[in-house]
């Protein structure tokens, strides 16, 4: 069942932020710190589940397995990346009933042909409109609760420009949409624009390197965003701290420095769970 608690803060009015996940190690210290939502992003699972570009490379069945354990090890709502739908309109069918019982609260769907590219990166083409706007009355349709939010998401910004965008993203709130995507405006002045035309909430994809400026949740709640997710933040701070490491060890021959953080071992085994583990051994274990 999908959770409903993006449909309940939405109508709250009140602006949140959503950090993105890449891997379970993420969602459990998400937890010690805690959000009322958490972004299941395709670039980050792809990466680091399969060391691979988000490219249209992983498979819809691998990104519900991902975005299942998610559900399962956040103690937040998930919003869940998924693609295009993973192929024409029976897949997108097919996604949308299979994220909505892993139990994620909204799907985020985009209107890049198949197989798609990043949001931030070159070569992106889109499908027709028209074709985008069947999927989300797909998506609509198949959706079993009203709880389970679609997002529709526009990438035309890139190649066709900024008034393109603007005219996908009507069409795509015509068709049903809850929520509104636009990736990658280039200026504030167009994220300004693409809030003010529109009643649904939007979204603001904070992508760290990307294309559009990064602003203060403060300063997007001004221009009128529902809410902002930070698909890339978590990833690349962790991956410059393995760098960081692996380049003292190689160059040291040790593990552990004062300028090195390092996150306590004990501390991590009560966050993934091993007091829990710990406990059943007391009561059920047996000596030899």
């Amino acid at each position: 069942m999908a959770n409903p608690a993006l449909r309940q803060k939405l109508l709250s009015k009140e602006f949140f932020v959503v950090p993105g996940i890449q891997d379970m190690i993420a969602s459990v210290i998400a937890n010690q710190v805690g959000f009322d939502f958490v972004y299941g992003t395709g670039y980050w699972m792809t990466a680091s589940a399969l060391g691979l570009p988000d490219a249209g490379i992983a498979t819809y069945t691998q990104m519900l397995e991902r975005m299942a354990t998610l559900v399962k090890s956040s103690h937040s709502a998930v919003i869940a990346d998924a693609d295009t739908g993973y192929g024409g309109l029976l897949n997108v069918h097919h996604t949308v009933r299979g994220y909505e019982a892993a139990g994620v609260t909204a799907i985020q769907l985009e209107d890049q042909e198949f197989p798609k590219k990043c949001g931030h990166t070159p070569y992106k083409r889109c499908i027709p409109m028209s074709q985008m706007v069947d999927k989300i009355k797909v998506a609509v349709d198949a959706r079993e609760s009203r709880d389970m939010l679609i997002i529709a998401r526009t990438d035309a910004r890139a190649g066709d420009g900024f008034t393109a965008a603007m005219t996908r993203l009507e069409a795509y709130a015509r068709a049903g949409a809850d929520v509104l995507f636009f990736e990658a405006p280039q200026s504030r002045e167009e994220m300004v624009r693409a809030c003010a035309a529109f009643d649904l909430p939007m979204v603001a994809n904070m992508a760290d390197g990307g294309k559009t400026p990064i602003l203060t949740a403060a300063e997007l709640a001004e221009i009128g965003y529902a809410f902002s997710i930070y698909p890339s933040m978590t990833s690349l701070v962790a991956a410059a701290a393995i760098n960081a490491a692996l380049r003292r060890l190689k160059d040291a021959g040790v593990s552990q420095s004062p300028d090195l953080p390092m996150f306590d071992f004990t501390e991590f085994c009560e966050l993934i769970g091993f007091s829990d583990v710990w406990e059943f051994e007391r009561r059920w274990g047996h000596d030899a």
